[in-house]
């Protein structure tokens, strides 16, 4: 699995985003201001098609991020609300081949990607700045605080809407 916290030192070359330079406030802008962008692509009639045979088609990127969605916002809840916790191991690999991410319907992963997308900007609605830096971190020993996986998550969300042409 690759390693992608570089992205919270250096500009994504593919995206172009610079997350690192992004403020805990920008998120749930960011997440909610998707949406539209990701019922549209899972609209349109190649939502299932693959551009490549290793590369996911937009529907798969969308499931992926609807679990991203559900999987950052239970980890930072759980910032949040405990001291420097550990997080559970995620595979997102495995999840998207048990899950078939491949043959869900692109209207119902639309509304549970719209419904996961409100949840977490609504949890990043309620950070306030003496949150900003309390830690968390990765079963890998990947350390964040809250402004850190905000900035990642972000990353992952501009990258796969970027990956998809929305």
């Amino acid at each position: 699995m690759k390693d992608w916290t570089w992205v919270l030192d250096e500009p994504c070359a593919e995206c172009g985003l610079e997350a690192g330079r992004l403020e805990v406030e920008d998120i749930a802008p960011l997440v909610r201001d998707s949406l539209p962008r990701w019922r549209a692509r899972l609209a349109a009639d190649d939502a299932r098609v693959r551009p490549a045979p290793s590369v996911w088609s937009p529907l798969e990127y969308a499931a992926h991020t609807r679990d991203v969605f559900r999987v950052f916002d239970v980890r930072l809840a759980s910032m949040l609300e405990s001291d420097d916790p550990q997080f559970a191991n995620w595979d997102q690999d495995a999840t998207a081949l048990e899950d078939d991410y491949a043959h869900q319907d692109p209207d119902v992963v639309a509304r549970e990607l719209e419904a996961a997308g409100r949840a977490i900007a609504g949890r990043w609605d309620v950070v306030t700045p003496d949150q900003h830096e309390r830690p968390g971190r990765r079963s890998n020993g990947s350390v964040f605080t809250v402004r850190t996986l905000g900035q990642y998550f972000a990353h992952d969300l501009v990258h796969h809407l970027h990956d998809v042409g929305a």
